[in-house]
C-alpha cells in the first residue's frame, strides 16, 4: 500500500505541493488531475524519489520512498515510473528495448514475455523496427510496456496516453488498464484527459493551488461536482442559480422561468451544443437538433 502523510515540497523556494495526504490499495488506479502548475508531475516525481522533501514521508508497503539525499540511484525496483519524456535506445529494436529488462538467463521466458508487452501495446507489427524511426506516440507506447517488463507493485504515469493518436487511443487505455489490474499493480496517473478516468480509474484525486482539494471516486464528482475545477475536467458547465448544471442537464422547453436566446450552434456528431444568452450570462446545452440563431428558448434544470 501506498501511503502519503503531509507531503511538502518547494523547488528554488516556490511551493509546489502544500501537506499532500492520501493512501493507494494495492491494485488500486488513481487519477490525479488539475490545471497546468496545479503540481500533477511534481507529485509523481517526489513519489518515484526523484526530489527530497521539504516535510511529511512516503511509504511504499514499510518501504520509506527517500530522495537523492538519501540514495545514490534514483528509484526503487518495486516502483517504475514513466515521464512525458522517454529514456529508450533508439538505435534497438522494439523487442530489445523490453526485453533489456529482462533475464537473459531464461531466453524462452524473456522472449514469451516480450512478445505478451508488445501485444498489450499493440506494436505487433513493429516488434524488429528500431526506436528511432517511430512516431512519438509510438515510442510512449515501447516506454509503457518497458516499464511493465519487471512487474512492478507500483506504476506512475505521467499523461501517459498524450502522444498517441484517437485511432488508438482507446483500445491501448483498455489494453494497459486491463493489465495492470489483472497484473494487480497500483498506478498513479497523472492526466488532463476525462476518459483516462472515467471507467478506469478507483479514485480522482483533484489539485488545486498546489493542495487536494477532492479525493473521491470519479462517479462521485462527476455526479456531484463541488467546484467548476471538477465540473470542467468532466464537460461543459453553467452556473444557474448559485449551482453547477451540465450541459446535457439543460433541456429545452415549452414555457419555464429560464427564457434564452440562442447566439450560436456548434456541431458535435451525437449532438448539437447550443450557445445562449440566459438573463445577460452565456449558458451552453445540448440539443439534437440545430436552432437557429436568435430563436428565443425556454430551458428546464434536469439533474
Amino acid at each position: 500500500m501506498l501511503n502519503v502523510k503531509n507531503l511538502t515540497f518547494s523547488y528554488n523556494k516556490t511551493p509546489i505541493l502544500k501537506t499532500i495526504s492520501f493512501k493507494a490499495k494495492k491494485g488500486e488506479n488513481i487519477a490525479v488531475i488539475g490545471e497546468s502548475g496545479s503540481g500533477k508531475s511534481t507529485l509523481l516525481k517526489v513519489l518515484y524519489g526523484e526530489y527530497d522533501l521539504d516535510e511529511g514521508q512516503v511509504f511504499w508497503k514499510d518501504k520509506e520512498i527517500l530522495g537523492p539525499k538519501f540514495n545514490l540511484v534514483v528509484g526503487y525496483d518495486f516502483m517504475k515510473y514513466v515521464a512525458q519524456e522517454f529514456d529508450l535506445m533508439p538505435f534497438t529494436s522494439v523487442a530489445q528495448n523490453i526485453g533489456k529488462f529482462l533475464s537473459n538467463f531464461f531466453p524462452e521466458e524473456k522472449q514469451k514475455r516480450t512478445a505478451e508487452l508488445i501485444k498489450v501495446v499493440e506494436l505487433e507489427a513493429f516488434a524488429n523496427t528500431k526506436v528511432k524511426t517511430l512516431s512519438g506516440g509510438q515510442k510512449q507506447r515501447v516506454a509503457l510496456a518497458q516499464a511493465l517488463a519487471k512487474q512492478p507493485e507500483i506504476i506512475l504515469l505521467d499523461e501517459p496516453f498524450s502522444h498517441i493518436d484517437n485511432f488508438k487511443k482507446q483500445s491501448l487505455r483498455r489494453n494497459v488498464f486491463k493489465y495492470l489490474k489483472e497484473k494487480n499493480i497500483t498506478c498513479i496517473m497523472a492526466t488532463h484527459d476525462k476518459e483516462d478516468v472515467l471507467g478506469f480509474s478507483d479514485r480522482m484525486i483533484v489539485l488545486d493551488r498546489n493542495e487536494i482539494v477532492a479525493n473521491n471516486a470519479p462517479k462521485m464528482l462527476y455526479e456531484n461536482p463541488e467546484t467548476p475545477l471538477v465540473a470542467a475536467f468532466f464537460s461543459e458547465f453553467n452556473i444557474i442559480n448559485g449551482g453547477i448544471v451540465y450541459a446535457h442537464q439543460l433541456k429545452v422547453v415549452e414555457k419555464s422561468k429560464l427564457k434564452g436566446k440562442v447566439k450560436s450552434v456548434h456541431y458535435k456528431g451525437a449532438f448539437n451544443l447550443i450557445e445562449a444568452e440566459l438573463n445577460g450570462t452565456i449558458v451552453f446545452f445540448e440539443n439534437d437538433s440545430e436552432l437557429q440563431s436568435g430563436r428565443e428558448i425556454y430551458l428546464k434544470i434536469e439533474k
